[in-house]
């Protein structure tokens, strides 16, 4: 494990005190934190409860849009005042399908992207493939560790773009859906391909280009 991890995260550049991006790191895991929490309150909604319990549930879902909302006031201001911010967020938000929410989740959750390998961002959200062989037993590949709280975060924009939004995405998953692979593991992979391809956008400093990422 102590060799696993030095060969994969040797690259990542070294941890340096940035005040901008420990605020930045903050506000977007507290607005996720209020997304999952909204997300449960609205999971028990299908569920049959007296009068009372049910106006106490809409009551709590209004307030935590309200503060949902004041902390994208916030993160955004912040983006736009702090040009390294105002940049990469115009190059994620380039891509079709991907809008403020992911754009805010990278920002605060992977500001390796760009530094580092596709490899080693892959697997910092935790969306790189391992194998789970041994002797001649060939295991199925699984994803593990890495920062679930990303993850998360790029989960739904991801099922939007593959579905609805982004051409490239669609054709990609569907030839994964055709080949037998789970809906979940189809998103997953999406993920990885958003990374891969933001890493390589971030590095270069440019936006999307249809003609680079076309569908095949």
């Amino acid at each position: 494990m102590i060799s696993w991890f030095a060969e994969t995260f040797s690259e990542a550049p070294s941890q340096v005190d940035n005040p901008a991006h420990e605020e930045m790191k903050a506000l977007v895991r507290g607005r996720q934190g209020l997304i999952d929490v909204r997300a449960r309150l609205e999971m028990q909604k299908e569920h049959e409860a007296p009068a009372l319990v049910r106006k106490a549930r809409a009551r709590l879902l209004k307030k935590l849009a309200d503060e949902i909302a004041a902390l994208d006031t916030a993160i955004a201001a912040t983006i736009k005042t702090t040009p390294d911010f105002a940049k990469r967020a115009e190059i994620i938000q380039s891509v079709p399908g991907f809008a403020e929410g992911t754009a805010m989740a990278l920002l605060g959750g992977l500001p390796e992207l760009g530094q580092v390998s596709d490899e080693v961002a892959a697997a910092l959200v935790g969306v790189a493939p391992y194998d789970d062989d041994s002797g001649k037993r060939r295991g199925e590949r699984c994803i593990k560790g890495g920062r679930r709280w990303v993850r998360n975060a790029l989960y739904m924009p991801c099922v939007g773009a593959a579905t609805l939004n982004n051409p490239v995405f669609k054709a990609f998953y569907e030839r994964l859906i055709a080949k037998g692979k789970p809906p979940k593991i189809a998103i997953v992979a999406c993920i990885r391909k958003l990374i891969i391809i933001l890493n390589t956008m971030i590095a270069r400093g440019e936006t999307w280009d249809p003609k680079r990422y076309r569908v095949a």
